[in-house]
């Protein structure tokens, strides 16, 4: 190394003074770094250190991707697509009943009123349960056993939404791998969106666009919080409640508000070595169930056992979903139920639609800031603030009579 470092040394004594005060002058007269260091790395080419230029860092977008308009279906293209049974045309006609946006609303309740005269022939059956009772494992394996049987089954699992962020995972899908290949099953996996009563909002119209696409069995998973999974009894013909071993006694039973809707009962993951606890819970819940009084269907509810992984005694819970419904329809009650959930749906429809025109109302709009202010400050109460804009709206609806 020393011998290099003489003959570089060399190198600089024998380059003219004349060039050293060239280089210092560069430097003095410009001021930009950059313009110095182009000179700087021309005056040492002879030099072993080289700093090549870096390459160009490519677009973070494709520059040739050009991006393609979604092609918008017309409403017969909807209504076609689903009674000709095409899934992909099913679940964006769902997406647009879900949709929040006013330009969807007139379509989609158009659709929905198209495909009413082709629903009200399949067998709707609600399944809740504790969170981790099994219930996407049950429903893959309940599944394949009504699709063995020459049913066309629709899965509408409704998860949670974050009431902080409003996202949803909808990971429900996910736990299903073996149901979701079989081409007559359709698995719709939607957000709660802050829906109460454990269902989506557009759960029911959903259920009449299934209907009109042929689905004769579905299935509505409810999102697992337990006591105010209420909504879904009234849009349902069977009411399942998934429970586990270990979840309360007689008393813990009885204080259930849910219990009282349940139709049925089905004690999940009864595996091996775990069937004496689930017997006890079975004894437990067959008690609690004695001392409620005589449901309107004249139905005594059943408990059962079963392992969703093991696969025992789902058979059992399919054959008394059948005798069910036999028993019903031939005593009347399963034509009064679907009469009396109409008619509680024409007035949560009526429900849904002031509240979205009390909202969407241009003055109210502009008012409700003001009054949020005056309700945070203490200006007022909430009591009156709500009176006083329900007193602008309808004398809006006044003024315009």
């Amino acid at each position: 190394m020393l011998p290099v470092l003489r003959i570089t040394a060399a190198k600089r004594q024998k380059r003219p003074k004349s060039r050293r005060l060239s280089r210092y002058r560069s430097v003095q007269s410009h001021s930009d770094m950059k313009h110095y260091e182009d000179i700087h790395c021309k005056e040492h080419d002879d030099s072993a250190l080289k700093v090549n230029e870096g390459v160009v860092q490519p677009p973070i977008v494709n520059p040739y991707f050009q991006r393609r308009k979604r092609h918008t279906l017309s409403t017969d293209d909807y209504i076609k697509g689903i009674r000709e049974g095409n899934i992909t045309i099913l679940a964006q006609a769902i997406t647009l009943v879900e949709s929040l946006l006013p330009e969807h609303y007139a379509q989609a309740q158009e659709i929905i009123e198209r495909c009413l005269p082709y629903s009200g022939n399949s067998v709707r059956i609600g399944i809740t349960g504790v969170p981790g009772a099994g219930k996407s494992t049950f429903i893959e394996a309940v599944g394949e056993i009504v699709a063995s049987l020459g049913h066309k089954l629709s899965v509408l699992a409704i998860d949670p939404s974050s009431e902080r962020s409003g996202g949803s995972i909808l990971g429900d899908k996910t736990r299903m791998e073996q149901l979701v290949h079989n081409p007559s099953v359709f698995i719709r996996p939607s957000p709660s969106a802050g829906s109460l009563g454990g269902v989506a909002r557009k759960t029911r119209e959903s259920i009449i666009l299934c209907e009109a696409a042929g689905f004769d069995v579905i299935f509505i998973e409810t999102v697992g919080v337990g006591q105010s999974e209420t909504a879904v009894h009234s849009m349902v013909d069977l009411f399942l409640l998934i429970q586990i071993a270990g979840a309360g006694d007689e008393l813990q039973g009885i204080k259930r508000g849910i219990m009282e809707m349940a139709d049925m009962i089905a004690i999940n993951k009864c595996d091996s070595g775990n069937q004496q606890r689930a017997e006890l819970a079975k004894r437990h819940f067959l008690n609690a169930l004695n001392l409620f009084p005589m449901p309107d269907s004249g139905w005594r509810p059943r408990v059962y056992t079963c392992s969703a992984t093991e696969g025992n005694g789902l058979s059992d819970i399919w054959n008394g979903i059948e005798d069910f419904l036999k028993f019903t329809k031939q005593n009347g009650y399963y034509q009064r139920n679907r009469h009396r959930q109409a008619k509680y749906w024409m007035y949560e429809t009526i429900n849904e639609a002031l509240r979205n025109s009390f909202y969407r109302d241009p003055d109210i709009e502009a008012a409700l800031p003001d009054f949020e202010r005056k309700v945070l400050g203490d200006r007022l109460s909430s009591f009156v603030a709500a009176r006083k804009l329900l007193e602008m709206y309808f004398g809006d609806i006044r003024r315009e009579k």
